[in-house]
């Protein structure tokens, strides 16, 4: 995949999520800055940092659960190491660290 459109991919993605953090009624604070970042704070204190890593290609996750990254397929952005689908997992993870449900999907 060329550079560009690597960016443009990344860049739909995370805006998305911003989309669906917006719409949640969840009590978190989200910052999307530039170049890439989207840093999710919830009540507890803890975050999720969400990242477009362009060497490689990949967007990358850090949760209290670990870190992950995420291929694009074809047709969505997949954990390189269980396949799990991007927003689902990103859904669980926000789940996990919010002590509510958060549905980014």
């Amino acid at each position: 995949m060329e550079d560009s459109e690597f960016n443009t991919l990344a860049g739909q993605t995370l805006a998305r999520i911003e989309a669906a953090l917006e719409a949640s009624e969840a009590d978190i604070d989200f910052e999307l800055a530039p170049g890439g970042i989207l840093e999710i704070e919830f009540a507890d204190g803890s975050k999720i940092i969400i990242n477009r890593h362009g060497v490689s290609q990949e967007i990358w996750v850090a949760a209290k659960a670990g870190g992950f990254h995420f291929r694009w397929d074809g047709a969505a952005w997949r954990d390189t190491r269980d396949n799990a689908e991007l927003l689902a997992k990103l859904s669980t993870l926000a789940s996990q660290q919010a002590g509510e449900a958060i549905s980014l999907a």
